[in-house]
């Protein structure tokens, strides 16, 4: 194993540490709803761990250190206890905010083909991308969606049929693409990208999939 390949590894085994002691010493009790204010020496372990996470990576082409920066939402669901209900709540309310509907009003209008290239693609603002331009998607790391494509995902929701078993309602549509933009306005923890929000898709590249996903002619319909 090469040494670039070794220093993640040893800096993800001291965050589990550092996480582990917290556990351990009782700020963070197996079983609450919440997490107890952090005293000074806690707050001096956060920062610590930023500083680290901070320090140990280098800003490589397009991926900036800005990569580093968790929101309110990051904060929360990567916390080892996780929000409550009425967390959860608020903080999905401000990321369906985010949500950008179509500019032209036309959710399906894309092409199913290019649609069925970008989910296929495996790409999403790499770091050997030479711009934002020529990114691409990863649906296939989690989804199932052409029924003949034998190379997909299980860790999300199979997508075959997606169209003709749901139905293209105007609630459908809407839901769809508002998943696809920030998932987490629906699910604060959940683990599908911020395609959209995160500037992981252009407005166009989410049509095509889009199209990918209900057109009849798509294969994902058949």
């Amino acid at each position: 194993m090469s040494k670039k390949a070794i220093a993640p590894l040893a800096l993800t085994a001291v965050l589990a540490a550092l996480l582990a002691g917290c556990v351990k010493h009782g700020q963070y009790a197996p079983g609450a709803s919440a997490a107890p204010a952090a005293g000074a020496a806690d707050q001096a372990l956060e920062a610590r761990v930023e500083e680290m996470m901070l320090t140990s990576f280098k800003a490589t082409g397009i991926a900036a250190l800005d990569r580093q920066i968790r929101d309110e939402v990051q904060k929360a669901c990567s916390s080892p206890v996780q929000p409550d209900a009425a967390t959860m709540q608020r903080l999905e309310a401000a990321q369906m905010a985010t949500i950008q509907w179509p500019s032209n009003g036309d959710f399906t209008g894309g092409d199913w083909k290019e649609g069925a290239r970008i989910a296929i693609s495996g790409r999403g603002l790499t770091w050997t991308d030479a711009s934002p331009d020529n990114n691409g998607g990863g649906c296939y790391n989690c989804h199932a969606m052409d029924p003949d494509e034998v190379s997909a995902g299980t860790i999300g929701p199979s997508l075959v049929g997606y169209a003709r078993l749901r139905g293209n309602s105007e609630e459908i549509v809407r839901y769809t693409w508002g998943k696809l933009w920030n998932a987490k306005a629906y699910n604060a923890c959940s683990n599908m990208p911020r395609n959209g929000y995160g500037k992981i898709l252009t407005e166009t590249q989410i049509r095509h999939l889009m199209a990918y996903l209900f057109d009849p002619a798509s294969p994902v319909n058949k």
